[in-house]
């Protein structure tokens, strides 16, 4: 058995990603218990507080995502009650979870990030939507991107190609928040980078490359088996993935992540990589990036999981 002791794995909660995150969080319970952890798995609820309070674990790994999961909030409770947790800090998260705050602390760290504009539904609906959606495709250009400001699964994400489809695209991004991200679109080649940290400092695992049958890495082509081509390592030339490897560290280090980040970035046609978004509770589903990665290294799951409980466990 683990020395790790007594394991949470929380998963699920109330946001748009319940059910990915309930996946996640059984993938890495059997993960942990394969390598001989003693795990629970539980949801968040009213009765968690009492069991941190009466019965604290001895370490948790969080897997919960979209706003409950990846805003801090629920960091912030564990910290509160002093149980160690795989991840970034509540204020790190916080700066990681808001898109364009990121794109910002990135960005002045010296990562390519996308021309965008930034608009809330408030704003939108009262100072006249037509115009300002016409000063939006002059500023961003065409095609663009437009996803919430916060969130994941890229839930109320579209690409839009031309002006008439960007008010749907507006609407649909509105549903799933406040606010609205409306970015550049990059051309060429998505991949994720996961980066992990055991103790001996962040280091990049190698990339995914994400091919969605589609053309848009959405909701569907993410959790749908066989909607999305993965190549693992990424084909990137060396020099290409060299850079995804340091920007993806770099990004983990300007937001002040630890143990565990994945981040989004597109290769243009020179081999430059464009910071999207990154992600401080990846998903750990059977279509999930981190463990392709993971596995491409020549790492199990479960021993990835186990080292990083057991470096939250020793802070």
């Amino acid at each position: 058995m683990s020395d790790l002791g007594r394991v949470l794995v929380l998963a699920g909660g109330l946001s748009h990603e319940r059910d990915v995150s309930l996946r996640s969080g059984r993938r890495v319970a059997d993960a942990l218990r394969s390598v001989g952890v003693e795990v629970e798995q539980r949801d968040v609820d009213a009765s968690l507080v009492d069991r941190l309070r009466q019965d604290p674990p001895d370490a948790v790994f969080p897997v919960l995502h979209g706003v409950t999961g990846e805003d801090g909030a629920l960091r912030q409770v564990l910290d509160l009650y002093g149980v160690p947790y795989v991840g970034a800090d509540a204020a790190a998260c916080r700066t990681a979870f808001d898109k364009p705050v990121a794109a910002t602390v990135v960005g002045a760290a010296g990562l390519h990030t996308p021309a965008s504009v930034v608009l809330g539904h408030d704003t939108f609906r009262e100072l006249g939507a037509a115009a300002l959606m016409e000063a939006v495709i002059q500023q961003v250009g065409l095609p663009l991107v437009v996803k919430p400001a916060r969130g994941g699964s890229a839930l109320g994400a579209s690409i839009v190609r031309s002006a008439d489809e960007l008010p749907s695209a507006m609407v649909n991004c509105y549903a799933y928040g406040p606010v609205a991200l409306i970015e550049q679109y990059i051309d060429g080649t998505e991949v994720a980078v996961t980066v992990v940290d055991v103790g001996d400092g962040p280091r990049a695992l190698p990339a995914v490359e994400i091919r969605p049958d589609s053309g848009f890495y959405d909701y569907e082509a993410r959790y749908t088996a066989g909607a999305t081509q993965f190549v693992v390592p990424a084909r990137l030339e060396p020099e290409a993935a060299g850079a995804c490897a340091a920007a993806a560290v770099q990004a983990h280090q300007a937001l002040g992540l630890r143990d565990l980040s994945r981040t989004d970035l597109v290769v243009d046609a020179a081999g430059v990589p464009w910071f999207l978004e990154v992600n401080v509770a990846p998903g750990m589903t059977e279509t999930s990036l981190v463990p392709l990665a993971a596995e491409a290294a020549g790492i199990e799951l479960g021993v990835l999981c186990r080292d990083l409980l057991a470096t939250a466990a020793a802070r």
